[in-house]
């Protein structure tokens, strides 16, 4: 490492995983890396808050593609058992289909085939090739692919990529690739429901994300024992281990530039120096509100014209009792999901009758609720920019609780000791979020790879960013490959 590389400073707006991520990563190369963040601790949309005994994750639930995770803490000597016991949960979730048939998703390979043939005959040896081509896509697509910053067709040059691009099914939607392996409605949704959160309909999704059905068939649904918030914890503490400096309560009025270069932030504090910024806030926000106009490469016209994926309606509930029949991840199928998806997508507005999703962690851990009670975290996924008024808000907790009440058989609404939502005004409140959204930009053809807002400047020559809204995509795996992505460009740059 040389003098001039350990000498420099960079500061990273966000303390959310790819800020993390990133300023990690530039310490182990020898940077002076300083964390500005906003909110009062570190996750960004993975925070936690406590309250009547019970722990609430924010924001993600589902512990998916483990190796990621491995690999990243792996890449500073370091094991994820070194920061969190992490667990397998077998069901892996809970189906809930029309008519309240329920499923429970086995994590035992020969037991999912055997629940697959159960639903269509002979669809056990077609689940085999169908996750066989899906375990390509992963190891090409999460292995290769997630790894390329973007900035140039050249990255693609190389004739085995070419080759790969092919047999990745970028052309050929989610919705027909699905349908030539299952024909079952409640297996299709099964296999198509990681599609709704990444912002485009299954028709307008590219078949490459059946790679998500490897990660969730395959590699299985995982949970850090005491949360989420277990991971973004562990980070801090190896982020802090390489010397990284952290500041909460410290959200950045400005990124200041001159002569092309920007010089540092301003904050309410003052004035902070550095030789390269890397924003890990809402990249939309970092660009549009914090740099001057003349240093902006994109306008809102483009912005506007993006695809957003869906935002949420959330509530965090403490209920004083046990709730029978629940697991700790479960799916409410028992609507039109076709119609659910239309109304997020192509038609956005509050959903007449959504799906909805209900976490459990309770099911799996005690530490997270009070001895006897359970911790409920219900999520609705939404079309993103819309008025979120609490009558809304109330009108689909109750919605939904009708249907969560009827599904575990007993009452819950006259059990609940605490109350809390979150929807699009928080989402903007909290972490500047563009439109509202949850989940960052929509994993469409036309917002893949270089087609995606640009990790670095194009105006600005050591302004970098990171995140959901950059590459390569939206989600915590995503998220954690990004910020080290970005930390490999300043170290090639600078």
């Amino acid at each position: 490492m040389t003098t001039a590389s350990t000498s420099k400073h960079v500061l990273v707006i966000g303390a959310g995983f790819a800020g993390l991520a990133a300023a990690t990563s530039l310490a182990q190369r020898g940077y002076r890396v300083t964390i500005l963040e906003k909110n009062e601790g570190p996750g960004g949309r993975a925070r936690v808050f406590r309250a009547e005994g019970f722990t609430f994750d924010m924001g993600p639930s589902w512990y998916w593609m483990p190796d990621i995770f491995e690999q990243y803490f792996a890449r500073f000597g370091k094991k994820v058992s070194d920061y969190y016991e992490l667990v397998r949960l077998d069901p892996s979730y809970q189906v809930v289909f029309k008519s309240q048939e329920t499923v429970d998703i086995p994590a035992r390979m020969e037991e999912l085939r055997a629940l697959f043939e159960q639903y269509e005959p002979g669809s056990a040896a077609r689940l085999d090739e169908f996750l066989r081509q899906a375990a390509y896509k992963y190891e090409v697509g999460i292995g290769k692919f997630v790894h390329m910053p973007g900035r140039s067709l050249l990255e693609f040059m190389d004739p085995r990529l070419v080759v790969d691009a092919v047999r990745l099914d970028l052309l050929q939607s989610m919705h027909k690739h699905v349908r030539k392996f299952f024909k079952d409605t409640r297996l299709l949704e099964l296999v198509e429901f990681p599609v709704l959160f990444l912002g485009a309909t299954s028709e307008n999704t590219p078949a490459l994300y059946s790679l998500m059905n490897y990660a969730d068939l395959a590699l299985g649904t995982w949970y850090p024992m005491g949360g989420m918030h277990k991971i973004v914890e562990g980070m801090v503490q190896l982020a802090q281990e390489r010397g990284v400096q952290i500041e909460y309560n410290a959200p950045v009025q400005e990124i200041v530039v001159e002569r092309g270069r920007a010089t540092g932030v301003q904050t309410a504090a003052g004035f902070r120096a550095a030789d390269v910024v890397v924003a890990g806030a809402d990249y939309h926000h970092a660009e549009q509100h914090l740099l001057a106009p003349e240093w902006r490469h994109y306008d809102e016209k483009y912005w506007d014209s993006r695809t957003m994926a869906p935002s949420s309606l959330l509530f965090y509930v403490g209920v004083n009792k046990r709730l029978p029949k629940l697991r700790h991840h479960n799916l409410f199928f028992d609507e039109d999901f076709s119609l659910h998806a239309e109304e997020i997508y192509e038609d956005p507005k509050w959903p007449t009758r959504p799906l909805f999703y209900v976490s459990a962690p309770s099911q799996t851990d005690p530490s997270v609720a009070p001895e006897g009670c359970e911790n409920l975290f219900l999520l609705i996924p939404v079309a993103p920019n819309l008025p979120d008024p609490e009558d809304t808000r109330e009108h689909y907790y109750h919605l939904i609780m009708d249907r969560l009440e009827r599904h575990c058989g007993t009452s819950i609404r006259d059990a609940v000791v605490y109350k809390r939502s979150y929807a699009h005004q928080d989402f903007v409140q909290d972490y500047n979020s563009y439109k509202g959204n949850a989940y960052g930009l929509a994993n469409t053809l036309r917002q893949t790879a270089i087609l995606k807002p640009a990790l670095k400047s194009k105006k600005v020559s050591n302004l970098y960013f990171t995140g959901q809204l950059t590459v390569p995509g939206p989600g915590v795996p995503p998220s954690l490959i990004s910020g080290q992505v970005v930390a490999g460009e300043i170290e090639k740059e600078n």
